[in-house]
Protein backbone atom coordinates (compact mmCIF):
# COMPACT_ATOMS: atom_id res chain seq x y z
CA UNK A 1 0.00 0.00 0.00
CA UNK A 2 1.17 3.70 -0.87
CA UNK A 3 1.41 5.82 1.55
CA UNK A 4 2.06 9.03 0.24
CA UNK A 5 -1.28 10.50 -0.12
CA UNK A 6 -2.22 9.04 3.34
CA UNK A 7 1.07 11.25 4.79
CA UNK A 8 0.08 14.25 2.16
CA UNK A 9 -3.49 14.73 2.99
CA UNK A 10 -3.28 14.25 6.84
CA UNK A 11 -0.17 16.49 6.61
CA UNK A 12 -2.82 19.38 4.99
CA UNK A 13 -5.61 18.37 7.43
CA UNK A 14 -3.61 18.46 10.33
CA UNK A 15 -1.86 21.70 9.39
CA UNK A 16 -4.44 23.91 8.32
CA UNK A 17 -6.77 22.44 11.67
CA UNK A 18 -3.49 23.55 13.50
CA UNK A 19 -3.30 27.10 12.00
CA UNK A 20 -6.81 28.05 12.43
CA UNK A 21 -6.53 26.69 15.75
CA UNK A 22 -3.23 28.76 16.23
CA UNK A 23 -4.47 32.15 14.88
CA UNK A 24 -7.83 31.93 15.12
CA UNK A 25 -9.46 30.50 18.65
CA UNK A 26 -11.84 33.42 19.74
CA UNK A 27 -13.58 32.24 16.50
CA UNK A 28 -13.38 28.77 16.78
CA UNK A 29 -14.71 29.10 20.37
CA UNK A 30 -17.57 31.10 19.39
CA UNK A 31 -18.70 28.94 16.36
CA UNK A 32 -19.09 26.22 18.96
CA UNK A 33 -20.39 28.82 21.25
CA UNK A 34 -18.15 28.64 24.32
CA UNK A 35 -17.17 31.50 26.58
CA UNK A 36 -13.25 33.18 24.98
CA UNK A 37 -11.58 32.98 28.52
CA UNK A 38 -7.47 33.49 28.89
CA UNK A 39 -8.00 29.24 29.71
CA UNK A 40 -10.37 28.35 27.37
CA UNK A 41 -8.09 30.14 24.47
CA UNK A 42 -4.74 29.03 25.61
CA UNK A 43 -6.06 25.33 25.28
CA UNK A 44 -7.24 25.64 21.65
CA UNK A 45 -3.84 27.12 20.92
CA UNK A 46 -1.89 24.66 22.00
CA UNK A 47 -4.34 21.66 20.36
CA UNK A 48 -3.70 23.74 17.29
CA UNK A 49 0.16 23.63 17.94
CA UNK A 50 -0.23 20.01 18.99
CA UNK A 51 -1.95 19.36 15.40
CA UNK A 52 0.50 21.42 13.71
CA UNK A 53 3.52 19.69 14.96
CA UNK A 54 1.56 16.43 13.65
CA UNK A 55 1.46 18.13 10.53
CA UNK A 56 4.94 19.02 10.10
CA UNK A 57 6.01 15.12 10.90
CA UNK A 58 3.62 13.36 8.24
CA UNK A 59 5.00 16.15 5.67
CA UNK A 60 8.51 14.95 6.40
CA UNK A 61 7.49 11.56 6.64
CA UNK A 62 5.12 11.26 3.21
CA UNK A 63 8.17 9.65 1.52
CA UNK A 64 9.62 6.79 3.63
CA UNK A 65 7.84 3.59 3.67
CA UNK A 66 5.40 2.95 6.38
CA UNK A 67 3.61 0.00 7.43
CA UNK A 68 3.88 -3.45 9.29
CA UNK A 69 7.56 -2.83 10.86
CA UNK A 70 8.43 0.32 9.05
CA UNK A 71 8.54 3.77 10.84
CA UNK A 72 5.50 2.25 12.96
CA UNK A 73 5.59 4.98 15.42
CA UNK A 74 4.69 7.27 12.88
CA UNK A 75 1.66 5.28 12.25
CA UNK A 76 0.69 4.06 15.87
CA UNK A 77 0.82 7.98 16.43
CA UNK A 78 -1.34 9.02 13.63
CA UNK A 79 -3.52 6.12 14.39
CA UNK A 80 -4.34 6.73 18.10
CA UNK A 81 -5.02 10.78 17.29
CA UNK A 82 -7.40 9.60 15.29
CA UNK A 83 -8.73 6.81 16.37
CA UNK A 84 -9.45 8.30 19.92
CA UNK A 85 -10.41 11.62 18.43
CA UNK A 86 -12.97 9.58 16.27
CA UNK A 87 -14.15 8.43 19.20
CA UNK A 88 -14.98 11.49 21.27
CA UNK A 89 -16.06 13.08 18.20
CA UNK A 90 -18.71 10.01 17.97
CA UNK A 91 -19.67 11.13 22.04
CA UNK A 92 -19.73 14.43 21.21
CA UNK A 93 -22.45 14.46 18.51
CA UNK A 94 -24.38 11.48 20.50
CA UNK A 95 -24.69 13.87 23.47
CA UNK A 96 -26.31 16.08 20.69
CA UNK A 97 -24.12 18.78 19.43
CA UNK A 98 -25.55 19.17 16.34
CA UNK A 99 -23.49 21.13 14.27
CA UNK A 100 -22.35 20.29 10.12
CA UNK A 101 -18.63 21.21 10.76
CA UNK A 102 -18.75 18.56 13.98
CA UNK A 103 -20.01 15.55 11.82
CA UNK A 104 -17.57 16.53 9.05
CA UNK A 105 -14.85 16.45 11.08
CA UNK A 106 -15.73 13.37 12.65
CA UNK A 107 -16.22 11.34 9.54
CA UNK A 108 -13.31 12.55 7.88
CA UNK A 109 -11.42 11.54 11.38
CA UNK A 110 -13.05 7.65 11.33
CA UNK A 111 -11.52 7.39 7.28
CA UNK A 112 -8.13 8.69 8.67
CA UNK A 113 -8.39 6.28 11.51
CA UNK A 114 -9.60 3.47 9.31
CA UNK A 115 -6.54 4.12 6.93
CA UNK A 116 -4.02 4.13 9.61
CA UNK A 117 -5.34 1.10 11.09
CA UNK A 118 -4.96 -0.64 7.69
CA UNK A 119 -1.35 0.52 7.30
CA UNK A 120 -0.64 -0.43 11.11
CA UNK A 121 -1.81 -4.18 10.06
CA UNK A 122 -0.42 -4.67 6.88
CA UNK A 123 2.88 -4.62 4.84
CA UNK A 124 3.64 -1.68 3.01
CA UNK A 125 4.48 -2.01 -0.72
CA UNK A 126 6.86 -0.73 -2.18
CA UNK A 127 8.69 0.30 -5.73
CA UNK A 128 10.32 -3.09 -5.75
CA UNK A 129 6.91 -4.85 -5.33
CA UNK A 130 5.23 -3.82 -8.24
Amino acid sequence: MHTKILMTSSSVFMGLLGIAALFFPGEILQALNQNETIISSLLVQMAGTLLFAFAMLNWMSRLNVIGGIYNRPVAIGNFTHFMVGAIFLIKTVAAGLNYTSVFILCAVYIVFALWFGKIIFTHPVTENDK
